[in-house]
C-alpha cells in the first residue's frame, strides 16, 4: 500500500478516537466550543475516509472509460470535503449566536482535559499527513486537520479563561473562531478544486509569456490555438498549433522536441503540438476562436 494511503488510514483511526472523546466530553461539560471541535473532527473523519477511497481509485490506470485516468476522483472528494466544512461552519455560527443571547451551563473541569487530548491528537494527525501535498486530495484532508488543530488551541484557551475568570462567553467566542477557521479552509479547498474542474489556466503559468518562449525556439514562426489546463492538481496539459517553414519531417521533429523542452521547464508534462506549414495562416491570435 502506498505511503499516502497508509497515512490517511492512520489519521482516520486517530480521528475516530478524538471524535468519541470530544462528543462525550462536550455533552458532559455543555461546551459549544468542544462540541464544535467534535463537529469539525466528524468532518475530518468523513474527509479522511473519502480521501482514502478517492486516493485508491485515482491510482487506477487510464482505460476506455477514462483516457486521462481517474485523478479527478480525488478532486471530487476535495470539493465534497470543502463543502462539508462550509456547512459545519454555518451551524457553529448559528449556535454561537444563540448562546450569546441565552444562558447556558458549562463545566470547564471536564472541558479542559478533553480539549488538551484533542489538541495532541490533532497534532499527531497533522504530522502524519504533513507530506504528499502535491495531491490536492491529501492536502484537503490535511487542511481539515490543521483547522481542527488550531480550533483545539482555541478551545484550550477558552477552558483556561473560564476556569480562571468564570467568563462563560469565552466558550461561544471560541466556537466562532473555530467556525471562521473552518470557513476559510473550506473555501480554499473548494476554490482550488473548482479551478481544475473548470479547466482554468493553472496558477503560476502566464500563457503570453510561455508563447513568447516557444516563438523564440529556432524554426518556429508563430503559435496559435493555445490551450493550457490541469488534468488534475499539479498535472498540467498544453496543446497548440505551431507554424514552421516547409521542411523535412526529421527537421520538424527537432523543432517539436525543442518546444517540449520549453514546456517541461515550465512544469508542463503533457503536451499535444500540431505542426503546420507557414503558408497555412493563422486566425490572428494565440487563442482558439470559436
Amino acid at each position: 500500500m502506498p505511503r499516502g494511503h497508509q497515512r490517511l488510514r492512520t489519521a482516520f483511526i486517530i480521528s475516530l478516537v478524538i471524535l468519541f472523546a470530544e462528543v462525550l466530553g462536550g455533552i458532559i461539560s455543555g461546551s459549544l466550543a468542544l462540541l464544535s471541535d467534535a463537529g469539525h473532527v466528524l468532518t475530518d473523519s468523513f474527509a479522511l475516509a473519502m480521501s482514502f477511497i478517492a486516493s485508491r481509485l485515482s491510482q487506477r490506470p487510464s482505460d476506455y472509460r477514462a483516457t486521462y485516468g481517474y485523478q479527478r476522483i480525488g478532486l471530487l472528494a476535495a470539493v465534497i470535503n470543502g463543502s462539508t466544512l462550509l456547512l459545519v461552519s454555518g451551524y457553529i455560527f448559528y449556535e454561537a449566536v444563540r448562546r450569546f443571547t441565552s444562558s447556558f451551563e458549562i463545566n470547564p473541569s471536564v472541558m479542559l482535559p478533553v480539549a488538551v487530548f484533542g489538541l495532541f491528537g490533532n497534532a499527531l494527525m497533522a504530522l502524519v499527513l504533513s507530506k504528499d501535498h502535491h495531491d490536492l486530495n491529501i492536502k484537503s484532508a490535511w487542511l481539515h486537520i490543521v483547522g481542527d488543530l488550531l480550533a483545539s488551541v482555541g478551545v484550550v484557551i477558552a477552558s483556561v479563561i473560564i476556569i480562571l475568570t468564570g467568563w462563560r462567553v469565552a466558550d461561544p467566542i471560541a466556537g466562532m473562531v473555530v467556525g471562521i477557521l473552518i470557513l476559510v479552509g473550506g473555501l480554499r479547498v473548494v476554490r482550488d478544486a473548482l479551478w481544475v474542474f473548470l479547466e482554468f489556466v493553472p496558477r503560476g503559468i502566464e500563457p503570453e509569456s510561455l508563447v513568447e518562449k516557444i516563438r523564440a525556439v529556432e524554426g518556429v514562426r508563430d503559435v496559435h490555438d493555445v490551450h493550457i489546463w490541469s488534468i488534475s492538481h499539479g498535472r498540467v496539459a498544453f496543446s497548440a498549433h505551431v507554424l514552421v517553414k516547409d521542411q523535412l519531417l526529421s527537421d520538424a521533429e527537432r523543432i517539436r522536441k525543442a518546444v517540449e523542452e520549453v514546456l517541461e521547464k515550465e512544469g508542463i508534462d503533457h503536451s499535444v503540438i500540431q505542426l503546420e506549414y507557414a503558408c497555412s495562416g493563422t486566425n490572428g491570435g494565440i487563442y482558439c476562436q470559436q
